[in-house]
Parts: structure tokens; sequence; C-alpha cells
């Protein structure tokens, strides 16, 4: 009578149970969308540094970036805006990306105050706009919108409380992120983090190219 090898048997049944457990997720993690939508970006309408009315439907079918900042920021904004150009710098000369920066200070911060600190960091993107116009209407872009806090009360540092992410929008008006390590969306994207946020520009940056290829 042949013997059965009770070791290569109880061998094969695991592997079978551990395929069964195992190829149905990683088949779904394949399947999951690359980037998370997030919900629909909120409309808008302002102006922007070169005195021109620019929209929501301005970005149309565009990858654009959102950030909240003001001119005489003392502390964050510089840093995102030294980040924001790298970004402006790495899709430079295409046309269907952009960026929105909305400033939470549009009493202080005119069109031709706007153009000078576009120029002063060295915004060339033609699809980059610097946007000003009635702050309630800015403000609740920003907290309700977006979800991206910005107070409007200035501290005793001449500073104003406000969010240092980026948001990330796809041609379809959607917001989109990608997933931490544990598979939940980060849904904004670091700018100020010394340690993560060049990590996170890196990711920035590689998202916006996977939705411009879409």
């Amino acid at each position: 009578m042949k013997k059965t090898n009770y070791s290569y048997v109880g061998i094969a049944f695991i592997i079978l149970v551990f395929g069964i457990w195992v190829v149905p997720k990683v088949v779904a993690r394949f399947n999951a969308p690359e980037l998370e939508v997030i919900g629909k970006a909120p409309a808008f309408s302002f102006t922007n540094q070169d005195n021109e009315m620019i929209s929501s439907a301005d970005y149309d079918d565009k990858v654009y970036v959102v950030e909240f900042f003001f001119t005489t920021c003392p502390s964050i904004c510089p840093i995102m805006n030294r980040r924001m150009v790298e970004i402006q710098d790495e899709f430079f000369g295409n046309p269907n990306f952009g960026i929105a920066s909305f400033t939470i200070t549009p009493e202080i911060d005119t069109p031709e105050v706007l153009k000078a600190y576009a120029e002063r960091y060295g915004v060339s993107h033609p699809n980059w706009h610097f946007l000003t116009g009635d702050k309630e209407a800015i403000l609740k872009l920003s907290n309700e919108g977006y979800n991206l806090y910005a107070s409007s009360t200035v501290d005793e540092d001449g500073d104003f409380s406000h969010s240092g992410l980026f948001a990330l929008i796809d041609k379809d008006g959607n917001i989109r992120s990608r997933y931490d390590d544990f598979g939940n969306p980060i849904i904004y994207y670091r700018a100020l983090d010394e340690e993560d946020a060049p990590n996170q520009i890196k990711e920035l940056k590689a998202d916006i190219a996977k939705l411009l290829d879409q």
C-alpha cells in the first residue's frame, strides 16, 4: 500500500487556503483607484494678479493645485510658495496644469500687490493665478468649500492662522489624494513638515503626473 506523505498534503492545504485568502485582496488592491476621490471641488470666481476675472471654469479639463495664503505672511506662506514654485517648474509649459492661490487678506492683497508678489517668487506659468476678491467669500471657500482652515483674525505676531496644506484637483473638478501606509486617503498634501514635506511634495508631483496622463 502506498503511503501518503501528510507533510506535503498539509503544505498544499496551507498554500490553497493562503491563496484563497490573499489573492482576492491583491486583486482588489490593484482594482482600487490609484487616487481617492475626496469630493467635488467648490466653484469660485475672483480677480487675479492681472486684474482678470478667473473662475473655476477656467480650470476645466486641467489638473491643478489649490492653496490659501497671504502676501504679508511672516511664517508659513514663503515656505508654501517656494515649494509651489518647485511644482510649477516641474510642469512648466504644460497647458493642462494650473495653480490657484487664494489670498485670505484681500483687503491688502490687491491685484497689483499679488502681481509684485508673483514676480518676486518667479511665477511664470500662465495658469498660476493669484486670486483676490470678497473676503467673506474667500474664507467661506477655504473653511467650508475645501475644509482648509483660515482665520479672519490676526495674532500678536501679525499672522493669520491658516492651513499649510495643498489640495489636488483633477480634470473633472474632483479633489483627489493618494493613500497613506494604512490604506487611508491623506486628503491633502503637507507643505510644511520639514522632515516629511519634501516627500509629500515629491508624491504630489507624481500624483499630478498621473492625473495629467488620464
